[in-house]
């Protein structure tokens, strides 16, 4: 009997590593689970932290929302392998462990550097699974980030307006506004 409490404390153990203990995440949060938002706002802030190379952190450019919104427009497959996705890397902790105390707590609840160290031995590992996985991951992020407008601004990719003067050939054809009424019919 023994070995079946062992079990029960084990199971109770995952089932509260899995569920609770995290924080709600905001409001407008529609379509992640808070272990799932927690994951992704804390790999936003490792991959892009506040005063690197693009001033807008993760979290200032608002990648776990953008991810909220990416994950909802998915097809049910694609959602449930992006949802195994953040929990491979938020669990994964416990086989691939960051050195230092603590290395095997959820991957949110590690200490910043530990979280730098944690993603780069998905980036840099031997096994093509860890890195697909942080490929995955990468792009999601990355998807989120260079959508922001102040990220865009930053690069200086933001759109300029073009200005478009009328010219000869624009009457030619209908105004778009005026719809097929003013076509009428041609003949051949």
């Amino acid at each position: 009997m023994g070995w079946l409490a062992l079990l029960a404390v084990g199971l109770a153990w995952g089932v509260a590593r899995f569920r609770f203990g995290y924080p709600p995440p905001p409001a407008t949060v529609r379509n992640l689970a808070p272990r799932e938002y927690a994951a992704i706002a804390a790999a936003a802030v490792a991959t892009f932290p506040r005063g690197g190379a693009v001033p807008p952190s993760g979290l200032d450019a608002d990648v776990p929302g953008h991810a909220d919104r990416f994950i909802g427009a998915q097809a049910r497959r694609s959602r449930f392998l992006m949802r195994l996705l953040f929990v491979l890397i938020e669990h994964g902790t416990l086989v691939f462990p960051p050195p230092g105390a603590g290395g095997r707590r959820r991957f949110s609840a590690l200490r910043p550097a530990q979280q730098i160290v944690y993603l780069d031995g998905w980036r840099t590992s031997g096994l093509f699974f860890r890195r697909l996985v942080f490929t995955s991951l990468r792009a999601i992020l990355t998807m989120g980030y260079v959508a922001h407008p102040a990220v865009l601004r930053e690069l200086g990719l933001v759109p300029r307006p073009v200005e478009t003067p009328p010219c000869a050939a624009d009457g030619l054809w209908p105004p778009i506004s005026a719809g097929s009424a003013s076509h009428g019919s041609r003949g051949s």
